[in-house]
């Protein structure tokens, strides 16, 4: 048996299969089925059995030696290029730039401390897809360094694109416990997470109306949540250039002091 192609002008060829048979001292052909209908996968498919090949599971032909998870990896990395993450940190694509959005991606993903985060994300396709694969802690820690110093254009960028004049603007400050000594800006104060004694960082959250990030200070342990408004006011109107706005707060960060000021500032609620 064996598969003919007809020729057919203007159209799709037809597929038989045929069968040769001998009449005396001829040989003649017969038809035993028209494939025409069937995909060229399904009739190379056929021709390999004719061959005399022997057919089996895709799955069957390979040894899998090492499997990674990417799926996650694809849709963090999709989502930040379609907000334009990349833009915000730097306008260049740069070493930093690109150890920076592979922490933000692992983060999302998988929260670990840097070590952690360099042997963690070889057991997915993050690694290789931020081109950061042979990155180690130092190089994260750098990176951050790169990031701080960057802070105040990034918070810029955001404002831009989520603060309007006249809009919203949510503050609130919160703290974290500290664990260690040498760190300048841990205070014992007022716990928000239960960690009574302990030392602890306090940092103020700017957004717009929709709870988006905007901007983020950071304050010793000890700073009462009222001291930190009209600076962030300040720096709304003379780095963010909004010179209108209602500033939201509850009653413990927006004192009857800072609402005097406020009222004296031209533009602000």
């Amino acid at each position: 048996m064996h598969i003919h192609v007809v020729p057919n002008r203007g159209s799709p060829p037809t597929v038989l299969l045929r069968e040769s048979y001998r009449e005396g001292s001829k040989v003649a052909k017969r038809t035993l089925a028209n494939l025409s209908s069937l995909s060229a996968a399904q009739i190379e498919a056929i021709r390999a059995a004719l061959r005399g090949e022997a057919l089996q599971p895709v799955v069957q032909s390979f040894e899998i030696t090492a499997s990674r998870s990417h799926g996650h990896v694809q849709a963090v990395g999709q989502a930040m290029q379609r907000l334009g993450v990349a833009a915000l940190f730097a306008s260049k694509p740069c070493r930093e730039r690109e150890l920076v959005l592979a922490m933000v991606a692992s983060r999302i993903v998988a929260p670990h401390t840097k070590l952690a985060t360099t042997r963690w994300w070889h057991t997915t396709t993050l690694a290789e897809d931020f081109g950061v694969a042979d990155a180690n802690e130092d190089d994260l820690y750098a990176a951050m360094d790169w990031l701080l110093a960057r802070q105040g254009a990034i918070q810029k960028k955001l404002a831009a694109r989520h603060l309007s004049a006249g809009g919203l603007v949510l503050y609130d400050l919160s703290s974290s416990y500290f664990e260690g000594s040498t760190c300048p800006l841990a205070k014992i104060g007022y716990s928000r997470d239960g960690r009574h004694g302990m030392l602890q960082v306090n940092y103020g959250l700017l957004t717009d109306a929709r709870g988006c990030p905007v901007a983020v200070s950071v304050h010793e342990g000890n700073v009462a949540d009222s001291l930190t408004l009209m600076p962030e006011v300040q720096r709304l109107r003379a780095e963010f250039g909004v010179e209108q706005l209602v500033m939201v707060g509850d009653r413990g960060m927006i004192s009857n002091k800072a609402i005097d000021e406020m009222h004296e500032t031209q533009g602000v609620g």
